[in-house]
């Protein structure tokens, strides 16, 4: 190799070196609301257990009328019924006006519009019902039940919130439901179409910084996508990078361990390696380095891809 080819790659090797030792910190505030939606997920479950309700987070539903995907934050199943539940968990106070649009007030005193929660999340309930319809070839009868749960002690309601067509329930309300209705025997086919949905991939960044989205590429090479486009099973995977300044000349700075199911791959990271990942909030895809990823999380693929889209 000629000396501009080995200067090359020295810069190439440094800039890898640089990007590893970057951090990138959580956001707090956002971390703050992952944390809770997480907490009601696992009590919600253990409540519900006894009397058969099957509880799916960060549900993702196809939207045919707008475009993209809709986030439904708990679906949970139990007999015939489907409750699907909006959480939040802000603090301070709020009001709905006119146009139903829901206005926060924080106690730093800065104002947000949360736009119309109790709209936005009974259009993804009929949503659902219609994609669960479609799938068994029949109006299946469905219960659905629409519930906004304000999980912060910390936050005082209006009155008006009595008069939403959702039901309304801070944590421990809402957990009663769960553990004092018996919903009845369990309509095995809603089950199905509700466990068929996909969630967010989730990409760790080194810091603890969570990006969620969707990745469109591993950029590893076709043996590794070909190896992972056919599972059934969510993506794990593992990533180790060499420490130290000497590591920039290592022929191979970073490893990784990927998993789905009971099928194992190691695979090495070459310098400059990139995933290709549409982050949420983003306009457009971008490319992450994987010198600066941690560990990933793939949702399994989605089981009827057909659903919701006419």
């Amino acid at each position: 190799m000629n000396s501009f080819g080995e200067t090359m790659k020295l810069i190439q090797r440094w800039s890898w070196w640089r990007q590893r030792r970057r951090f990138h910190p959580p956001d707090e505030i956002h971390r703050a609301g992952e944390l809770a939606e997480q907490r009601l997920a696992k009590i919600s479950r253990a409540a519900g257990k006894k009397n058969g309700w099957h509880v799916f987070e960060s549900v993702r539903i196809p939207d045919a009328e707008q475009g993209g995907k809709r986030e439904i934050d708990l679906v949970i199943v139990g007999g015939n019924t489907m409750l699907v539940v909006e959480q939040k968990h802000w603090s301070g106070t709020f009001e709905i006006n006119a146009e139903e649009e829901f206005i926060q007030h924080r106690k730093n005193g800065t104002t947000h519009n949360h736009s119309t929660v109790n709209q936005r999340i009974a259009r993804k309930s009929r949503m659902l019902n219609a994609m669960h319809n479609e799938r068994v070839g029949k109006d299946d009868g469905v219960d659905v039940r629409v519930v906004l749960a304000f999980t912060n002690r910390n936050l005082d309601w209006p009155k008006s919130v009595n008069q939403l067509s959702s039901e309304v329930y801070d944590e421990a309300g809402f957990i009663s439901v769960l553990e004092d209705g018996d919903p009845g025997e369990l309509n095995e086919e809603l089950l199905t179409t509700v466990a068929g949905f996909g969630t967010w991939d989730e990409v760790q960044l080194n810091g603890g910084l969570m990006c969620k989205g969707d990745v469109l590429g591993l950029g590893l090479g076709d043996d590794v996508e070909a190896w992972q486009s056919a599972r059934s099973a969510p993506l794990t995977a593992q990533i180790s990078h060499k420490s130290g300044f000497a590591s920039m000349f290592s022929s191979q700075p970073s490893s990784m361990e990927l998993g789905h199911g009971t099928l194992r791959l190691s695979a090495s990271l070459p310098y400059g390696a990139t995933m290709k990942m549409h982050v949420v909030g983003k306009k457009a895809p971008e490319e992450i380095l994987w010198s600066t990823i941690e560990a990933i999380n793939l949702s399994k693929p989605v089981a009827y891809p057909e659903l919701g889209q006419e």
